[in-house]
């Protein structure tokens, strides 16, 4: 039976009942590169969690709401795919950071090789899609350090085996912005050229380390900012107090677009159209930031638009040289 998970998207298309010829090369070209259909995305369940027909505008910045609020964990879980435990993909060097907030969990992370010398070199910290890190995550970050870029792919909490409990996008945004502080404090790093990157889920967070502190741009690829939406589509993920509509707001850019920190170029793949409306609604929130906030569509899928959305990521980082 044809595997539906290639069919789906966290924020995307919706199913279609049959694989198309263009997703079962992608599938295909996952299997090749190592990574599962499970690590692209997860699972598709019953929908069942309305999303207000307004979405609240949060007037407070993201950072200090961060410092206010915990979440409630309701059930402790792993993070929710199935993976084996990391390795070290050619390219890489395997290193270790420590998430969360408190500095409390030990977590691999995947850097590229580079020699730090007087020339200060660019960076870009990449969170991956998916709900676990998988070889072929690593193999699309090589444009990175061909143009130059000192590149840091973090794994999360709950993922792969590791310790920790996930919570579906909140403290794995500590773990984002523990992951930052690690590369931008490497021998070496220009700070001035700091930048932050994402795909999917890792586009999710992408947004929400960026309305927490400073990067010189953000790039997140085929990103959700509206949790209710993510949840209400995979609500077997929900592991926190439902009945609470903070939970949902803190995991959402789009209730929280006047926190961003820096300018940002939203990335997305043609057919993933059906959520033009959140990420319109998002920029034009973001915009009362004060930084320059764009988004662009490019030929593909959620998952066929990433070599494309790399490659313009670049483009936009060499922006601010």
């Amino acid at each position: 039976m044809a595997d539906k998970r290639f069919l789906s998207s966290p924020f995307g298309q919706e199913e279609s009942g049959t694989i198309s010829p263009g997703m079962t090369r992608r599938g295909l070209l996952a299997g090749a590169m190592g990574l599962s259909a499970a690590v692209i995305l997860p699972p598709a369940v019953k929908a069942g969690i309305p999303t207000p027909e307004v979405l609240p505008l949060e007037r407070q910045d993201y950072a200090e709401a961060r410092r206010r609020f915990h979440t409630h964990l309701l059930r402790k879980m792993a993070a929710p795919e199935k993976s084996s435990a990391l390795g070290t993909p050619p390219g890489a060097e395997r290193v270790t950071y420590r998430g969360g907030p408190d500095g409390s969990i030990e977590l691999v992370a995947w850097l590229s090789h580079y020699q730090p010398s007087k020339t200060l070199k660019p960076a870009v910290l990449f969170l991956h899609g998916g709900n676990a890190t998988g070889d072929g995550h690593w193999a699309l970050m090589k444009p990175y350090w061909e143009a130059g870029f000192v590149v840091l792919l973090p794994s999360f909490r709950g993922e792969n085996g590791q310790n920790g409990n996930y919570s579906g996008f909140y403290d794995e945004t500590s773990d984002a912005l523990a992951a930052a502080t690690y590369l931008e404090n490497l021998p070496g790093i220009d700070r001035a050229r700091f930048f932050i990157a994402g795909h999917s889920n890792g586009g999710t967070l992408t947004l929400l380390a960026a309305m927490s502190r400073k990067f010189r741009a953000a790039a997140p690829i085929s990103a959700g900012v509206n949790s209710w939406r993510y949840f209400n589509r995979y609500s077997e993920e929900i592991c926190f107090d439902e009945t609470d509509e903070r939970e949902f707001i803190m995991r959402s850019s789009v209730c929280f677009g006047p926190s961003l920190k820096c300018p940002a170029l939203l990335l997305r793949g043609t057919e993933e159209r059906p959520f033009d409306a959140d990420h319109q609604l998002f920029v034009d929130r973001a915009l009362t930031s004060g930084f320059r906030v764009d988004k662009k569509l490019l030929a593909g899928t959620h998952n066929g638009v990433v070599p494309g959305a790399v490659a313009e990521s670049i483009r936009f980082f060499n922006g601010f040289a």
